[in-house]
């Protein structure tokens, strides 16, 4: 490791890896946990976590166009643009949480119906919807605290902070797995709550972390300088908002676009019957434990070559970005490893038949099977991403889900008689196109942009 790139990306990406890590840890925890209660329990929480993660990616897609801006002004030196980006995010999460409140608060229903079509002698719909229903409506409360914890963490982040993120997640890991004991088997004198008892442990939880992170952040203003001052006022000029804003709106679309994708292709698979997506949610439990590694990878990608291209070093930045692309891709080649050799006995830990069993451990072989090229495609990702190019991200990512990925998936899955597993790995391996695509890309350099570069520093 003689490239000192490669040192920055794992002391950034580290923290974020254990942060995210934990708070994955707590998700497996409460999968786990609710797995006991049956098939319908956790059938219900896997689809109304499919719908929660849309509201996340969308959250996370708003603040990506701020952030961009963000790790440039860092790399600028330029606070009063910084602490702009900063005001621009709150703005942002207070639209997204307000249409998102309002779409799963009178259409939640509807949304949990369309998993709700598939076939099943082993799941009853009736109770899934049921479980379902009562645990959105709690973790609606979840949303704001949730967006909060996402505006400052991303800002710490982009100073080259990761490490009070990392702490806040500890404490929400605490909260959750402690709460959710007592509150979904109604230990130590406690109501015993089931599935809502898992929803209102994460709720929690959730304050907990934003509590952490803003208190503390707030706390130490002397050493976050963009936190001096930054409340006087939410106002941003507005062409730099219009800036920001442009540049983001594609992000959202994609980030948006991608998480709706990806539940579309759930339900998709539903269809196939319903033991198939309490299967999916045995893989994907212990799968996301494991993703954060390429995740925070890829957001260290995106901020150490944000700040190149914003101190001006574009004659290094494609060098770099092929480097920890790479570099990303073969610490995934553990991961692979890891998921197989735990395939065999994680999805026993589930009180569920049999098949269902069964398919979690199928599914989990495919996926490890796909984690080099996910991981590389991800750093890939965020390289694009990082030059501003987000019509150019927003094409080759969600509008590529949407037009390649689904249309293939549902053809196979209703016009085919395919078994679930064949379609779901051909489905996986249609990625390797875009990792071409991203490739030839990243070599022209299209994406290579200072957006700062005319702007005084502060």
């Amino acid at each position: 490791m003689k490239n000192p790139i490669y040192k920055k990306a794992l002391m950034l990406a580290v923290p974020m890896m254990i942060q995210n890590g934990i708070t994955n840890m707590v998700g497996l925890v409460d999968n786990v946990m609710v797995g006991s209660l049956g098939t319908e329990a956790v059938t219900a929480v896997s689809i109304v976590g499919q719908l929660i993660f849309v509201f996340n990616l969308a959250i996370f897609g708003g603040l990506s166009g701020p952030g961009i801006y963000g790790a440039q002004y860092v790399g600028q030196g330029n606070l009063k643009g910084f602490q702009n980006t900063f005001r621009i995010k709150h703005w942002i999460c207070g639209v997204c949480l307000l249409l998102g409140f309002l779409l799963f608060f009178f259409g939640g229903e509807a949304l949990i119906g369309l998993y709700l079509h598939g076939e099943s002698q082993e799941v009853d719909a009736a109770l899934t919807m049921a479980y379902g229903k009562g645990y959105l409506h709690i973790m609606l409360l979840g949303l704001l605290p949730f967006a909060v914890t996402q505006i400052y963490a991303g800002s710490l982040r982009e100073t080259g902070e990761s490490v009070k993120p990392m702490v806040a997640g500890i404490a929400s890991v605490v909260v959750d797995i402690v709460l959710n004991y007592l509150l979904i088997y109604g230990k130590y004198g406690m109501p015993k709550l089931g599935v809502r008892g898992a929803a209102i442990a994460t709720v929690l939880a959730r304050v907990a972390e934003m509590c952490v992170v803003v208190i503390w952040a707030l706390v130490r203003r002397k050493k976050h300088a963009f936190l001096q001052g930054a409340y006087r006022t939410l106002a941003v000029p507005r062409k730099q908002a219009g800036q920001i804003v442009g540049k983001g709106l594609p992000i959202f679309c994609n980030e948006f676009l991608w998480a709706g994708g990806i539940a579309a292709l759930t339900q998709a698979y539903s269809v196939k019957g319903l033991e198939i997506i309490a299967g999916l949610n045995i893989s994907n439990a212990i799968c996301n434990l494991l993703n954060v590694v390429f995740i925070a990878l890829g957001n260290a990608v995106g901020i150490l070559i944000g700040q190149e291209l914003g101190a001006g070093k574009q004659n290094r930045v494609k060098k770099d970005a092929f480097g920890l692309m790479w570099f990303t891709g073969i610490v995934c080649v553990g991961l692979t490893v890891i998921l197989t050799a735990v395939s065999g006995f994680f999805p026993r830990l589930y009180d569920v038949p049999d098949t269902v069993q069964q398919y979690g451990q199928r599914f989990i072989l495919v996926t490890a099977l796909f984690f080099p090229v996910q991981g590389f495609l991800n750093a890939l990702y965020f390289t694009l991403r990082s030059g501003g190019k987000t019509v150019v991200t927003f094409l080759f990512d969600s509008v590529f889900s949407w037009v390649v990925t689904l249309p293939l998936a549902l053809l196979l899955c209703n016009c085919t008689n395919l078994p679930i597993l064949g379609i779901y790995a051909v489905v996986q391996a249609v990625d390797l196109i875009k990792v071409a695509i991203g490739v030839l890309l990243i070599q022209k350099g299209i994406w290579i942009s200072n957006l700062v570069g005319k702007e005084a520093s502060a």
